[in-house]
């Protein structure tokens, strides 16, 4: 691939489950040394894929192949009378990093939230480690706030 990418940023469909679930259990063991299900994730993949209610994948791709991921999912503001839109499942194939696929995704995202009026807002979790991912998203104009995430998982605890 050349230094300046063109990148072309398209809602997934079912037919990218595959690719998807790959880049997922990628980021999972890059980021937290999770070793994830690849049948468990796939059949993730393709409930969302299948119930555009749970959410949706954006996929960045450059001459046809996909290079770079992000889900959003929704999450009800009583206190705004809205959406928060939650960026999840962030993945950037590594010889594409740093230049700009990720704000290629960003800014798509954020263009199609603000044109709707039942979005008051996007989200995001980073783990605290992961310095560079929040230098990334600092630059785009997010910040850091004064949650912190709790949780019980059910599944992989």
């Amino acid at each position: 691939m050349s230094k300046s990418l063109r990148i072309l940023i398209r809602a997934a469909v079912m037919a990218d489950a595959a690719v998807i679930a790959q880049f997922n259990r990628e980021m999972a063991l890059e980021t937290e040394r999770r070793k994830l299900s690849p049948s468990r994730v796939r059949r993730g993949v393709e409930a969302l894929l299948a119930d555009a209610a749970k959410g949706t994948y954006y996929l960045a791709e450059v001459d046809g192949e996909v290079i770079g991921q992000l889900l959003i999912t929704y999450e009800w503001s009583d206190w705004r009378n809205g959406n928060f839109w939650w960026i999840q499942s962030v993945y950037v194939v590594p010889a594409c990093r740093g230049r700009g696929v990720f704000k290629a995704l960003y800014a798509h995202v954020e263009r199609l939230a603000r044109k709707r009026r039942d979005v008051c807002g996007l989200r995001l979790y980073v783990d605290d480690d992961n310095t560079k991912a929040k230098e990334v998203y600092a630059r785009l104009g997010l910040r850091a706030t004064h949650y912190e995430l709790w949780e019980t998982d059910f599944v992989l605890g």
